[in-house]
């Protein structure tokens, strides 16, 4: 089994004792040597600045080859453009386009009067910049505002259609949904190289139920079980990182070579899935200031 190209995704630090985590996450996690990190919006665009300085900060200092993350919500097109010219001025080369989660209390996404109305809209104008390798997401459970599952190929097929280099997916539980989800896609006429699986080492399994149940992740009853006898016996650390190990194994031997991790800023469970893996530490952050 080949051992898989791998990428991180952290959020951006909301207080100082926020951003001595994410700096420690990445020293734990950089010398994994991933292709790329990403760095998130919050709901509504709330974290708009501190992502840009997230990125900016993380470009210069880590030597790492930083994404950032992009969305539509609640700024115009030419507030939208200004903020992925800024990206490439400060040598930030790689954008995760979205559509972008509604700010809390509004339970539907309204586009900018003058903002993109879309994500592909977006894509389009980042594409056409030909300055961005742009990466979008994908859902292999249904996206709550589709209408079927196959509307969600069907809007990836636009997406990257639009200009799209790869598709990260949102997390799920088991392989089997990734890969009924990259048969569906390759028979749309989408390259399944092209996908990327999201994987989420599970850290707390309140927070990742409800988040689950929030983006439309399907949770198996074994799952459920597992995890309920896990947290009684105070072993829920060791069934996740199990769990997760044995997805990614499953994958890589259904011909996936390339993971994506939601670290959630917490690098430990992360990094032990990852040496499972047999992926082992090739550089070093000793020079970085």
């Amino acid at each position: 089994m080949k051992t898989p190209d791998i990428s991180f995704e952290f959020f951006p630090p909301q207080s100082l004792e926020a951003s001595f985590r994410l700096w420690d996450t990445v020293q734990v996690l950089a010398p994994l040597d991933p292709r790329f990190v990403s760095v998130t919006y919050g709901a509504g665009g709330t974290t708009r600045d501190l992502t840009r300085d997230a990125v900016a900060t993380l470009h210069k200092s880590s030597g790492l080859n930083v994404a950032a993350h992009l969305t539509c919500v609640q700024a115009t097109k030419a507030e939208t453009m200004e903020i992925a010219d800024r990206f490439a001025e400060a040598g930030v080369s790689e954008i995760v386009a979205l559509r972008g989660d509604p700010p809390k209390g509004e339970g539907k996404f309204t586009p900018h009067p003058d903002g993109f109305a879309n994500s592909v809209e977006l894509i389009e104008a980042l594409a056409d910049t030909g300055k961005f390798t742009v990466r979008v997401g994908a859902y292999p459970d249904q996206h709550p505002d589709a209408a079927t599952a196959q509307a969600d190929v069907d809007w990836l097929k636009r997406k990257l259609d639009a200009g799209a280099d790869e598709a990260l997916t949102q997390f799920f539980f088991e392989p089997e949904t990734f890969f009924r989800f990259r048969d569906a896609c390759e028979k749309a006429g989408i390259d399944g190289s092209k996908l990327t699986p999201g994987i989420l080492p599970i850290e707390n399994w309140k927070g990742a139920r409800n988040f689950a149940r929030r983006c439309g992740t399907k949770i198996p009853a074994w799952v459920e079980d597992a995890f309920e006898k896990a947290l009684r016996d105070d072993r829920a650390d060791l069934l996740a990182t199990a769990m997760c190990s044995e997805l990614c194994t499953e994958l890589l031997e259904g011909g996936v070579e390339k993971l994506h991790f939601y670290t959630l800023n917490r690098p430990e469970l992360t990094r032990d899935v990852c040496f499972a893996l047999g992926i082992t530490p090739k550089v070093s952050l000793e020079n970085v200031a």
